[in-house]
C-alpha cells in the first residue's frame, strides 16, 4: 500500500479528528491496518521527530502530532493484535523516583509506540523495583527520564540494578547529558524524543 497522504498530513499537522476519521474508516472497511501503520503513520512521526531534532518544530507541535498519532494507534491496536502483528520489541519507560514530571516521558512513549515498539509505560516516581519488574516482563530496553537535577542521581541506582541482565538502559531529560550517561555507565542517552527512539533502534539492531 502506498502512503495515505491525507493521514500522513493529519499526523504532521496534529489534526486528531482527521486522523481518527481516516483510521476509523480504514478499520471499518477492513483495510490492512499494518500497512497503514508502516506506510503512513510511522513515517509521519519519524519525519516530525527529524524536524524536531533540526529545531524546525518545537515541543507544542510535537505534542499535538503525538496525540493525533496516539488517537490513531488506539483505533488500530485491537486489529493489529488480532492480525498477529509483531512489535519491534518490548521496552519500558518511566520518570525516576522523586520526579513527577511526565510530558517528556509521554512524548517519548508515543514516539516509541509509533515506531513499532511495545511500550510498558511505568508512569512517574518509579523506583528500581518497578524497572526490574518490567525487565522480568520482557522489556529489553529501559528508558529513564528525569527533569530535576536532584533526581538525576537515582538513574545510577537503576543502571547498577539492571547491570548483569540482558536489558539496556537509556537515560534522558532536560538536565541529563551524554557525559552523565557515560559517568553512570548507562548504555545510551537520548537528547530528545527522536534521539531516544534512534538509540533504542541502535541498541536492538533495528533499521529505521
Amino acid at each position: 500500500m502506498s502512503k495515505n497522504q491525507e493521514l500522513y498530513d493529519g499526523i504532521m499537522k496534529g489534526n486528531r479528528n482527521k486522523v481518527i476519521e481516516i483510521v476509523q474508516k480504514s478499520v471499518t472497511e477492513e483495510v490492512n491496518v499494518e500497512e497503514i501503520l508502516n506506510d503512513s503513520m510511522i513515517p509521519a512521526m519519524r519525519e516530525m521527530g527529524d524536524r524536531f531534532s533540526r529545531n524546525e518544530v518545537y515541543v507544542p507541535e510535537m505534542l499535538i502530532a503525538a496525540r493525533a498519532m496516539q488517537a490513531g494507534l488506539s483505533l488500530i491496536e485491537p486489529a493489529l493484535t488480532k492480525s498477529g502483528h509483531k512489535s519491534l520489541g518490548k521496552v519500558c519507560i518511566g520518570t525516576v523516583k522523586g520526579d513527577l514530571h511526565d510530558i517528556g516521558k509521554n512524548l517519548v512513549a508515543i514516539m516509541l509506540k509509533g515506531a513499532g515498539y511495545e511500550v510498558d509505560d511505568l508512569g512517574v516516581n518509579c523506583d528500581v523495583e518497578k524497572f526490574r519488574a518490567s525487565v522480568d516482563r520482557g522489556s529489553k530496553v529501559i528508558l529513564c527520564s528525569a527533569l530535576l537535577t536532584t533526581t538525576m542521581p537515582y538513574m545510577k541506582d537503576v543502571v547498577s540494578s539492571i547491570k548483569g541482565s540482558a536489558a539496556k538502559v537509556v537515560i534522558g531529560g532536560a538536565p541529563v547529558t551524554q557525559d552523565y550517561a557515560n559517568q553512570i555507565g548507562a548504555d545510551g542517552y537520548g537528547s530528545d524524543a527522536n534521539d531516544a527512539v534512534k538509540m533504542v533502534d541502535s541498541l536492538l539492531g533495528v533499521k529505521a
